[in-house]
C-alpha cells in the first residue's frame, strides 16, 4: 500500500472518530434536557429605551399645600432637587429656569417649574417661600419631612448626602442636573449643570411641543 494512500485512510479514520464524538457529546446533552437551544438561549428582555426615572411622590409647596406628582401631570414639569443654602449651583439653576421662562414667552406658561429641597431639615415652607421670591414666582418649591424627600429622590434617581462642615454646621451635595418629563411624567430629557442656554431651551421646548 502506498503511502498517500495509508495517509488518505488514516485522515478518513479520523474525520469519522471527531464526527462520532460530536454525536456522542450532542446526544449525552439531549438526554440530560441541556442541548445548545436549553442551555444557552438567553432570556428576551424588551424596552423602551426611555430611563425609569419619576415615580409618585407627595410633598408640601412653599405656600403650605399638599402636592403629588399628578398635581403637575396635563403639562410638561421640569424638576430641580438642591437646597437653599446652596452657595452656587442651586441659585444659579433656579436663575437660568426664571430665564428661560422668560424667554419662552407665552410658552412659558406650558411648562412647570419645579424645585425640590434635599434639605427638609432647614428648609421649611415659610424659608422656600423667601427663597423663591429672588426667581420667576412660577416655579414652585417642595418640601416634606425627611423620608418623603428620601422617596422623591429615589424616583428621580437623585443622589445626595448631608456633608459636615466646620462649627458643627453642614452642607449638601446633590446631583446638578436639571430633569424634564412630559406631561404625563415620563423622562424627556436633562439639562446638565451650565449646559449652553440654546440647547437648553431646545430641550424644553421639545418638551412642551410633545
Amino acid at each position: 500500500m502506498s503511502s498517500a494512500l495509508k495517509i488518505i485512510r488514516w485522515v478518513a479514520f479520523a474525520l469519522i472518530a471527531v464526527l462520532l464524538l460530536q454525536i456522542g457529546f450532542f446526544a449525552w446533552h439531549w438526554y440530560r434536557g441541556e442541548t445548545s437551544a436549553s442551555r444557552f438561549a438567553q432570556p428576551v428582555i424588551t424596552t423602551t429605551g426611555v430611563p425609569d426615572v419619576g415615580g409618585p411622590f407627595s410633598l408640601v409647596n412653599h405656600r403650605g399645600e399638599r402636592v403629588t406628582q399628578d398635581t403637575f401631570k396635563g403639562k410638561p414639569t421640569v424638576y430641580f432637587f438642591g437646597f437653599t443654602h446652596c452657595p452656587e449651583v442651586c441659585p444659579t439653576t433656579l436663575f437660568e429656569m426664571s430665564q428661560h421662562l422668560k424667554d419662552l414667552g407665552p410658552d412659558a406658561d406650558r411648562l412647570n417649574v419645579v424645585f425640590v429641597t434635599v434639605d427638609p431639615e432647614r428648609d421649611t415652607p415659610e424659608l422656600l417661600k423667601t427663597y423663591m421670591e429672588s426667581f420667576d414666582p412660577r416655579i414652585a418649591a417642595l418640601t416634606g419631612s425627611p423620608e418623603e424627600v428620601t422617596a422623591a429622590a429615589k424616583a428621580f434617581r437623585v443622589a445626595y448626602r448631608k456633608v459636615p462642615t466646620e462649627g458643627g454646621n453642614y452642607t449638601m451635595e446633590h446631583s446638578a442636573s436639571v430633569i424634564v418629563t412630559d406631561a404625563q411624567g415620563g423622562f424627556v430629557s436633562l439639562i446638565d449643570y451650565h449646559e449652553d442656554k440654546a440647547t437648553a431651551l431646545a430641550k424644553l421646548k421639545r418638551a412642551i411641543r410633545g
